[in-house]
């Protein structure tokens, strides 16, 4: 049996892996149209690989991806977290999980995961071919004709054949999969940062608050989790969630709106209300800059004061009630514009693709086009950050590289 497998990014080199393990004398070919393997691999998480999250329940897991939620429900029944650290663990790369659940390989480096893979690769005997782009697959008497973009490549027949060539920036790139029928969902950025080039915010750049709440002003969207200041904006995983969630919305909305920041993740006002007027109770006689609520950071802390029009040097005793509202406003509704995003070059995560509808998620092959399979971002399936994204790779690869009818 020959296989194809069009794409040499994490979900193309696990389906191959996958395939070559399932049907060992078959031949397994990897297709990159760049010169470079793994390239998402090796910048993602800061050079460490966020490999997958550390949940292992399955309905919790399935709502970290605002799109394709039903189908990997169904499909991590088969390929799981459990499955993924135990797949690299068992392969030499011991893992970690972080308190936020994020798993790297120990090594805190990405090279581990890519070591890995070309070793796999090189024992199982599987080819790799690069700068080779693929430019049509054409049905051909129950197999499938692969032709490349380089003319002078003759075009090959092969028996099976796996699409994982990653996220696509525009419409045009998934054009010759919807000349074989496949009904696509236009691709829209997905996991970007905001920026804001009006607030004076971004004066505070590189402050970290660890526990805020985010919404996108007007819609029911939030999401919750560390938020960074950046010189541009804001970003962190509160804000790289909601652009998740709201990636088509925003789309739409030519990326200007406003955010709602609740900087001390407390949705109740009530609460926030008890808790300063216990700080008065407690601290008559401090000035506001001295004492800071829910340990905001300083810097920050003295910039919510300014922007509520409150002087550092006033003392909690004589906020009164006027007072009070200014800061539990702050605190909870703090309201900033959005005039753009901010993507992080080759880590970007795509919103669209493949739609589901043309795919059988069972077994990831083709609706619409016998014996071609799908993996990874391709399809119109994408996740939160957090090691999610890799984690649909993993399951999707792992899925189509078994070659199930």
């Amino acid at each position: 049996m020959e296989i194809a497998v069009i794409g040499g990014g994490a979900a193309g080199f696990f389906s191959a892996i996958t395939a070559k393990e399932t049907y060992p004398h078959a031949t397994v070919v990897i297709f990159e149209r760049s010169n470079r393997l793994l390239a998402k691999v090796k910048v993602s998480g800061g050079g460490r690989c966020n490999v997958t999250n550390g949940c292992t329940d399955i309905k919790e897991l399935s709502n970290a991806y605002p799109r394709g939620r039903n189908a990997l429900k169904k499909a991590f029944q088969v390929f799981n977290t459990s499955h993924a650290m135990q797949w690299f663990e068992c392969r030499g790369v011991p893992l970690v999980i972080q308190a936020d659940n994020c798993v790297f390989p120990l090594s805190q480096t990405s090279q581990s995961i890519i070591d890995c893979f070309l070793t796999e690769t090189h024992r199982l005997g599987i080819k790799i071919e690069t700068g080779k782009g693929i430019k049509t697959i054409t049905p051909l008497n129950n197999q499938l004709a692969v032709a490349f973009m380089d003319t002078q490549v003759p075009s090959k027949l092969f028996d099976k054949a796996i699409v994982a060539t990653g996220g696509c920036t525009r419409r045009e790139g998934l054009e010759w999969l919807e000349k074989l029928n496949h009904k696509i969902q236009d691709p829209v950025p997905s996991l970007f940062s905001f920026n804001m080039p009006t607030e004076s915010v971004t004066r505070l750049m590189g402050i970290v608050v660890e526990n805020t709440r985010v919404g996108i002003q007007g819609t029911p969207l939030k999401s919750q989790g560390p938020l960074l200041i950046t010189h541009w904006g804001m970003s962190g995983p509160a804000i790289l969630t909601l652009s998740s969630l709201g990636a088509r919305l925003l789309n739409e909305k030519g990326y200007d709106c406003n955010i709602q920041v609740n900087w001390v993740n407390e949705k109740n006002t009530a609460i926030v209300m008890d808790t300063l007027t216990r700080i008065v109770k407690g601290h008559l006689n401090k000035l506001l800059s001295n004492v800071r609520p829910y340990f905001l950071p300083e810097r920050l802390w003295l910039y919510l004061l300014e922007k509520s029009g409150l002087s550092a040097t006033k003392k909690w005793g004589e906020l009164g009630k006027k007072g009070m509202n200014k800061l539990v406003t702050i605190l909870t509704n703090d309201v900033y514009s959005v005039k753009g995003k901010a993507t992080f070059k080759e880590e970007f995560v795509t919103c669209g693709g493949i739609s589901l509808e043309s795919i059988d998620i069972k077994t990831m092959q083709s609706r619409v086009c016998k014996n071609l399979y799908f993996a990874g971002e391709v399809m119109d399936i994408d996740g939160i950050t957090g090691g999610y994204n890799f984690q649909a790779a993993w399951t999707t690869a792992f899925i189509a590289g078994k070659l199930h009818e």
